[in-house]
């Protein structure tokens, strides 16, 4: 798989949570990152979107304390992402 075959399928699986406000927000974080993501980033991503969607969504919000294992470069910037 090329590495542009893979960052379509990471963003229609970020696009495709399941709820709403995930969808908006993994999903708009994904269009608006993906494409610029090298293998290493493309991997966390991947790996954060094996998650509970729930959980994921409010670790992003900082609605809960997300786990050490899952903070990162990619989740950093996950947090900071903003819709408009």
């Amino acid at each position: 798989m090329t590495i542009e075959d893979r960052r379509k399928k990471l963003l229609y699986r970020a696009t495709y949570r399941g709820f709403k406000e995930a969808d908006l927000l993994i999903g708009g974080f994904a269009a608006a990152n993906v494409e610029s993501f090298d293998s290493p980033e493309l991997d966390e991503f991947e790996a954060l979107l094996e998650l509970d969607d729930r959980q994921l969504y409010n670790w992003a919000t900082q609605k809960a304390d997300p786990p050490m294992h899952i903070l990162g470069p990619v989740f950093n910037r996950l947090m900071a992402f903003k819709l408009l």
